[in-house]
């Protein structure tokens, strides 16, 4: 999945199931011990597997959604940006070759890949985040995956990094997940790391950065599949890591 799952009820990894849908979801962050009033850099990182009761292939991830503690925030002052046509049909390679500055988080993702009258196969891809140009005033990321199989194929996702003002989250993302090989296939699996250092005119920066005002970091996350029938499927979740304030 071209997206971060950060879900969970409890400080640990989670297990949630809705019906046949199973989700397991870990993430948290590093370093854990934080300033309690202001922020500081901080490296953030998450996966999940999905999978079902029965052993059938889950339905198809069509959109994910984030929110991010509000106790922390995002920098991008002197980091590259880089463009959507610079990412389009590139390799892996090509797409970090391009934009090497802009890059912001690394990570894998798979699918199962099942057409009508042949046997599923497993297809995988790294995963690429790169700064991207502001849109509403807000940042943005371009996320970008690879693959030959079945054909070559180049995803360029864009997600804006919404600023909002929802009790403890004060960020939101918003990711549409690429149709995979036609339609034909299912995300099953995604991990990602997200952190950047860099200097800028001699100030020292960070991409993601956070306080431990609370004495714990938390993301909400929601998932929408695809629902050949009435309504859409969701799995939903809220992820909690405890931080230790540093003197």
């Amino acid at each position: 999945m071209v997206a971060l799952l950060c879900m969970g009820g409890v400080a640990g990894a989670l297990k949630i199931r809705a019906g046949n849908l199973i989700l397991n979801a870990d993430g948290g962050f590093s370093p854990k011990a934080l300033p309690a009033h202001h922020d500081a850099p901080i490296t953030i990182h998450g996966g999940g597997k999905l999978s079902t009761v029965t052993g059938d292939l889950p339905p198809i991830v069509e959109n994910l959604v984030v929110e991010f503690d509000r106790h922390g925030h995002l920098e991008t002052k002197g980091l590259p940006v880089c463009t959507q046509g610079r990412l389009e049909a590139t390799t892996t390679p090509q797409a970090r070759r391009n934009c090497p500055g802009s890059i912001v988080g690394k990570g894998e993702g798979s699918a199962i890949v099942a057409f009508p009258e042949q046997r599923p196969f497993k297809v995988s891809s790294p995963i690429t985040i790169f700064n991207g140009p502001r849109r509403h005033g807000n940042p943005t990321v371009y996320g970008h995956a690879y693959t030959t199989v079945p054909v070559p194929t180049t995803f360029v996702v864009p997600v804006e990094i919404e600023k909002i003002h929802k009790g403890v989250y004060g960020y939101r993302t918003k990711a549409r997940i690429p149709k995979i090989a036609g339609g034909a296939g299912h995300p099953v699996s995604g991990s990602l790391k997200i952190g950047r250092k860099w200097t800028f005119k001699g100030v020292h920066h960070s991409y993601v950065n956070a306080r431990c005002e609370t004495h714990h970091l938390q993301a909400r996350a929601e998932v929408t599949f695809k629902n050949e029938g009435a309504g859409k499927t969701f799995l939903r979740g809220t992820f909690v890591r405890p931080c230790t304030v540093r003197r």
